[in-house]
């Protein structure tokens, strides 16, 4: 592992998340999150379009040759109330020369302003958008991270009850899965989680749903029934407090008749990935993600 690389990293998450409190505002923890990522220069030489992706803010995003019979639909993390095609750029674009096709980056709509169901709307209508637009169910992804991993569940989930023909694979990372933030390890790995606290998500999660039922499947998709979704692939980090939501997940979905691939990176943090600009184990995620796209995509 790259340790220096790593602890450089999480420097950083402190420099902008540190001053985060119980008290602090959205407009605060948005502008840290952020700083976070502003400063990534590009280096995959992708191409974007921003496009409307049925209602939907959206871009288009190709690295170089990049198929374009192929997609993943790219759901962003940030507690459903952070993050942007912004913020998460620069993994969309390391993920399409990965998979060797195009990233259709969703700006969903966000709570507060937009709360539970405007997210699970937006990705489905973007969904639909995909097939409308001629590309066929099997060869189309859907990957999201934390929130968005949660998100891509919950969208699978809502497709195939809606009768939708299903992608041919998902790459839920770190998903956030239970907003009630049951799973043991928001205690037994909270000491060794540098960037994520209970406390935050709690706040996160009563914005995203401020009067509903945090046990709804569509958002918390640890309580849905998983049968009948195509090939996952679930990340997720070993320092991780959301670790039990992601191996709920894969347990559920295994247990569901899924084909399911569940990998646990050693020593990592919440969605390292997206580190990938700086992080050695980042990048390596990412082309583990577009083998599985590519293989399942085909």
């Amino acid at each position: 592992m790259s340790q220096t690389q790593l602890n450089l990293v999480i420097a950083d998450i402190q420099k902008s998340l540190g001053s985060w409190g119980p008290d602090s505002s959205l407009e605060e923890m948005r502008v840290g999150w952020d700083g976070l990522f502003g400063d990534i220069e590009p280096t995959v030489g992708a191409s974007s379009e921003p496009v409307d992706a049925g209602g939907v803010r959206a871009e288009w995003i190709s690295a170089p040759g990049s198929a374009h019979d192929r997609a993943v639909l790219y759901l962003h993390g940030g507690g459903y109330v952070l993050g942007s095609i912004n913020s998460h750029r620069d993994l969309c674009e390391r993920l399409s020369r990965a998979c060797g096709a195009r990233a259709l980056a969703l700006d969903y709509r966000l709570a507060p302003e937009h709360p539970f169901p405007a997210a699970i709307e937006d990705a489905t209508a973007a969904y639909r958008w995909l097939l409308d637009s001629g590309l066929e169910p099997g060869k189309l992804a859907v990957a999201g991270d934390s929130a968005g991993g949660g998100l891509t569940v919950a969208t699978l989930v809502a497709l195939r009850d809606a009768g939708v023909p299903l992608p041919g694979c998902a790459t839920p990372l770190s998903p956030w899965s239970d907003l009630e933030l049951t799973g043991e390890s928001f205690i037994s790995r909270a000491d060794i989680d540098p960037m994520v606290r209970k406390y935050m998500l709690v706040h996160m999660a009563g914005i995203y749903v401020p009067d509903g039922d945090l046990r709804n499947p569509l958002v918390s998709p640890v309580h849905a029934d998983l049968s009948g979704l195509p090939p996952l692939l679930i990340h997720v980090g070993e320092r991780e407090v959301i670790h039990d939501d992601a191996a709920r997940v894969a347990d559920n979905a295994r247990k569901a008749g899924v084909d399911v691939t569940f990998n646990v990176w050693a020593g990592q943090i919440h969605v390292h990935q997206i580190f990938a600009s700086r992080l050695d184990e980042g990048q390596q995620a990412i082309d583990q993600l577009g083998d599985f796209i590519r293989k399942h995509t085909a």
